[in-house]
């Protein structure tokens, strides 16, 4: 079966409801929500409705799961990419249930489960201390606050694998305290990390220290380092692009960095010149 996502780190997309709350700054320029409007569903906010897919859609991840077994190769499922699954609304619980069913029904797929809301997570799901091998867990970090607020709940859970999205990246992240507490045993490790730009014509630029800071980080602490993409932001040259926005910014030693306003795929995924598509390796 192909890959049937466009998400760069995944190879399928789940979603067991559409819509979610804005809770933080990575959510003010929110592609679901834009994708959701486009496709005239108004699904966002704490009084708006969510939707339920169909029974076929359902189904799939049972399919996805039999082509696993066939090829002998686990899939990853990004849960979900247009919605958070921990939202704290009783209406939903009903769909979770059918979540934890499901996930328990396909071993053969690793489910990625990115929240914003990781302080829900311990009452949200069955699992207690006792989590599947088939499910990481992952929380959106885009500045210091956030990853310092989102961290220490995410390492509160007994998920086999935890990952942090740094996208957008809207600000430098220092890892070194919990990289510190991990060593000695005072929070959970970091498996993986996930960093990318903001796309869309909103786009807000970042740094491109941020990211091979990040990446130095993670490299150095032996954290699985994913490279995204850039968004929309790309550095340029002294041969500036016509007609395009341009953004200057500082780098830590001073010096300045223009950045143009570019197309997505044009500005790829290349981190100074390495592709860089690092992936936990599950201990089981």
């Amino acid at each position: 079966m192909a890959k049937d996502s466009g998400i760069e780190w995944t190879h399928h997309t789940f979603n067991p409801w559409w819509g979610c709350t804005k809770i933080s700054p990575a959510c003010k320029n929110c592609y679901a929500e834009t994708w959701a409007k486009r496709v005239g569903r108004l699904l966002w906010g704490p009084k708006a409705p969510r939707r339920v897919p169909s029974e076929t859609y359902w189904e799939q991840p049972l399919a996805w799961n039999r082509e696993a077994n066939r090829s002998n190769e686990r899939r990853r499922v990004f849960c979900a990419s247009m919605a958070d699954v921990f939202e704290d609304r009783r209406d939903l619980d009903v769909h979770r249930e059918r979540l934890w069913k499901l996930i328990a029904a396909t071993p053969k797929l690793d489910w990625l489960l990115l929240t914003k809301r990781p302080q829900r997570v311990n009452a949200l799901t069955p699992y207690g201390t006792n989590w599947p091998d088939n499910v990481w867990l992952g929380s959106t970090a885009e500045n210091q606050k956030w990853l310092d607020k989102r961290m220490g709940e995410l390492s509160s859970t007994y998920a086999k694998i935890l990952f942090l999205s740094c996208e957008p990246l809207l600000g430098p992240l220092d890892l070194s305290r919990w990289i510190a507490e991990a060593r000695t045993g005072g929070a959970r490790k970091l498996d993986w990390l996930i960093a990318g730009g903001e796309s869309g014509g909103r786009a807000r630029p970042t740094n491109p220290e941020w990211f091979t800071s990040l990446r130095d980080q993670c490299v150095h602490a032996g954290v699985r380092f994913h490279f995204k993409q850039w968004g929309n932001w790309h550095p340029v040259g002294e041969k500036l692009p016509a007609k395009r926005k341009l953004k200057t910014m500082f780098l830590s030693s001073g010096d300045k960095i223009v950045l143009a306003n570019v197309r997505k795929k044009e500005a790829g995924r290349e981190l100074e010149g390495i592709t860089w598509d690092e992936f936990p390796i599950p201990s089981f």
